[in-house]
């Protein structure tokens, strides 16, 4: 799991110069990946990519246990810790444990 390139302004690394370079586009600002049908654009083509389905309704990632279909192969990994009650992310004040990053910045809030 070796990430021998770095980016100069973050410091991210990458395992390959390619995904440094498709990363720098988040710096300059540059977006080479247009919507033919809506005309937004991205700086990263698997985020057209994924944008497209918005347009077409595709919902190419299905859940293996009760079928639903999802965007993304994210959405699909965030809707499976319903199934298995998998809740990773948790308080460092509390220990309350919850399955979504959201909610755990949602219940952060009652610390402050």
């Amino acid at each position: 799991n070796e990430k021998p390139y770095s980016c100069s302004l973050c410091k991210k690394h990458f395992p390959s110069k390619s995904q440094l370079m498709v990363h720098s586009h988040v710096h300059t600002g540059k977006k080479p990946y247009s919507c033919n049908i809506c005309s937004m654009s991205f700086s990263v083509r698997s985020n057209l990519t994924m944008h497209s389905y918005v347009h077409t309704g595709e919902k190419p990632y299905s859940c293996n246990i009760c079928t639903k279909s999802f965007r993304s192969t994210s959405s699909l990994a965030q809707h499976h810790h319903i199934h298995t009650d998998e809740k990773p992310y948790s308080c460092t004040m509390c220990n309350a444990s919850f399955s979504r990053k959201v909610y755990l910045t949602q219940h952060s809030l009652v610390h402050t």
